[in-house]
């Protein structure tokens, strides 16, 4: 197609029409979006909640301020870890007692991944894709090189059961993987981990508030993940780890034995004690006030139906596809089988980075990802079909006009 207009999808008037009956409206004015911006990166950072403000003020000024150390116990601050994750349970189908919200994704990988090793003697070998986000393939680099005799190979999910020997201690994969938004088989690929003996490990940070997500049902036995994507945390919001009930009375399992976990704080003993159940995988004091954004987003998550998310995810990114699969030097990346697809679309362009700038600079916001990879976050709770028909109508446009071109989008910042 060497035009700015798009065709061969529904029309806007059709989007608008879908709008206008779209189960999840209502949700939109849940989110402080700037007027102009189409906001098309919540897979990377979350939109802020109009409650979120009003809830730090809360805890800054009066918890805090007001009632200083107090709050411990009078807030509830202490009880914080637990009572988040007993309300993001439900978002990666586990047990309310299965979750706790701590530190942050690399350091719960680094606990997780540990107590994997240790959970199964004798084996050393840990499976990661060789194109997961690099954190994940940095810190199970790093929990190897404290074992002797273990070792990180990086495969392709594809390629997993030619690698699935005797030595297999535990796999690390990402539910969805971020660069091309594909969605991997949870159930299948747990259940051919757990009968070779192995343990699996599931990144769930681009899938949680996106889709459903059955932790417990395929039967994982860990699981980290972040706030701050489609839970609309907010940047350095808290992240969170799941451990199926199975493994927590198996002693103290990750080496992070922070005051935290021990299972008695305040007795201030010398030696270390674990707590019971999910607290002996906590360590340090938690994010009081990144913790209080959190509390804002799960309740509005707390009134969203996962299923309608999905239903909804599915039918935005469709229709996105459809609008620019057709542009000209444009390859949709991303899977077109829903059973396939998270809820973001990668579009490879050799030119990527200066085609993301010009259209940031026309109030459409996505972000790249190194070589070539566009990438566009769909988030149900605010984004509106009407939305996708325009954000593709400017990407035609952007590079019909090639204005992209222009010096000042070549520019490289720090984050990109």
């Amino acid at each position: 197609m060497d035009t700015g207009e798009i065709t061969g999808a529904l029309t806007r008037e059709e989007c608008a029409a879908l709008d206008a009956v779209d189960p999840l409206a209502a949700f939109r004015k849940e989110f402080a979006l700037p007027d102009g911006v189409i906001y098309l990166d919540g897979n990377s950072l979350g939109a802020l909640p109009v409650r979120t403000p009003e809830r730090v003020r809360r805890v800054v000024e009066e918890e805090w301020g007001r009632d200083l150390i107090r709050s411990w116990n009078d807030a509830g601050w202490f009880e914080q870890p637990y009572a988040l994750g007993r309300r993001i349970a439900p978002l990666v189908g586990a047990g309310a007692d299965e979750v706790a919200v701590c530190d942050t994704t690399s350091v719960n990988l680094f606990k997780v991944l540990s107590a994997a090793l240790r959970l199964r003697p004798g084996r050393g070998t840990v499976l990661g894709d060789a194109e997961a986000f690099p954190t994940d393939l940095y810190i199970a680099e790093g929990v190897t090189g404290l074992v002797e005799g273990a070792r990180s190979v990086l495969i392709r999910p594809e390629d997993l059961d030619a690698h699935l020997d005797g030595d297999v201690a535990a796999v690390v994969l990402s539910h969805v993987d971020y660069r091309t938004g594909e969605l991997l088989d949870m159930p299948g690929i747990t259940a051919r981990v757990r009968a070779a003996g192995a343990l699996m490990i599931w990144d769930v940070c681009h899938s949680v508030g996106a889709l459903p997500v059955e932790l417990g049902a395929v039967g994982a036995d860990f699981a980290i993940g972040c706030t701050y994507k489609y839970l609309n945390g907010g940047p350095g919001s808290p992240a969170f780890l799941y451990v199926a009930e199975r493994h927590l009375a198996a002693g103290p399992l990750q080496p992070l034995s922070g005051w935290f976990g021990h299972a008695r704080p305040f007795a201030f003993e010398p030696g270390y004690d674990p707590k019971e159940g999910i607290g002996r995988f906590l360590c340090s004091s938690p994010s009081l006030l990144g913790q209080a954004a959190l509390e804002s987003s799960l309740d509005v998550w707390e009134r969203a139906d996962l299923a309608a998310v999905r239903a909804k995810s599915l039918a935005l990114t469709d229709l996105f596809i459809a609008l620019v699969e057709g542009l000209d030097g444009i390859e949709v990346v991303t899977p077109r089988e829903h059973a396939r697809r998270g809820s973001q679309v990668a579009l490879r362009f050799s030119d990527g980075y200066p085609v993301v700038q010009a259209l940031i600079a026309r109030g459409v916001i996505g972000d790249f990802r190194a070589p070539d990879l566009m990438r566009f976050g769909f988030t149900p709770l605010y984004l509106s079909h009407v939305d996708v028909w325009d954000a593709a109508q400017q990407l035609a446009e952007v590079l019909e006009s090639g204005e992209w071109r222009q010096e000042r989008f070549s520019r490289r910042g720090e984050v990109t």
